[in-house]
């Protein structure tokens, strides 16, 4: 059984969009050295990126930018993002597995169990895809934000991320909707 893996990355940051990738991995395929995005290091992830998508069956991001999370929330934008994702895959699969989000009109039987990408191979290969996607897209926004140390702190809300925003204000990538309390 074929098991199309769904996660997403970013909904708590400050800026940035939110990012789902959808990962399909062979009947046959293992590595113990996949699991969730947020149990490897950076460098780690980035080695096992190449490798997931050299040997995965089929893969496909989504990516909803800022000024719609501000519209329709984070939740809505998250799922937005898992049915782009979902849609770019070609390849046959016969059940979808999302991580702890129910998505409506999707034609295969799905579940969506919480902490998903402990329990299946496919989403925790779907949640390193869409960290290091994320992450690099961060990296190279930084380059025309420097003040906010996205390359560093990837959009989060890390302290030295609102300081710079107390200091140099708002970028066009901020959620406004996420700094209520801090603008």
């Amino acid at each position: 059984m074929l098991v199309l893996g769904v996660d997403e990355v970013g909904r708590g940051c400050l800026a940035g969009p939110v990012v789902a990738c959808a990962c399909v991995l062979d009947d046959n395929f293992f590595s113990a050295e996949i699991k969730d995005s947020k149990k490897l290091s950076e460098k780690k992830r980035d080695s096992l990126y190449d490798y997931i998508i050299s040997n995965c069956v089929d893969y496909s991001f989504g990516v909803i930018c800022n000024e719609i999370i501000d519209s329709v929330n984070i939740l809505n934008a998250t799922k937005q993002a898992m049915h782009i994702a979902i849609n770019g895959i070609t390849s046959n699969y016969d059940k979808v597995v999302v991580d702890a989000v129910k998505l409506n009109n999707i034609k295969k039987p799905m579940e969506h169990p919480f902490k998903a990408e402990d329990k299946f191979l496919s989403v925790a290969a779907a949640s390193i895809l869409a960290k290091v996607y994320r992450d690099n897209l961060m990296k190279k926004l930084h380059i025309y934000y420097p003040e906010y140390l996205w390359y560093k702190n990837k959009g989060y809300g890390t302290k030295e991320h609102i300081d710079a925003i107390k200091k140099y204000g708002v970028t066009p990538l901020h959620r406004r909707s996420f700094l209520g309390e801090i603008i």
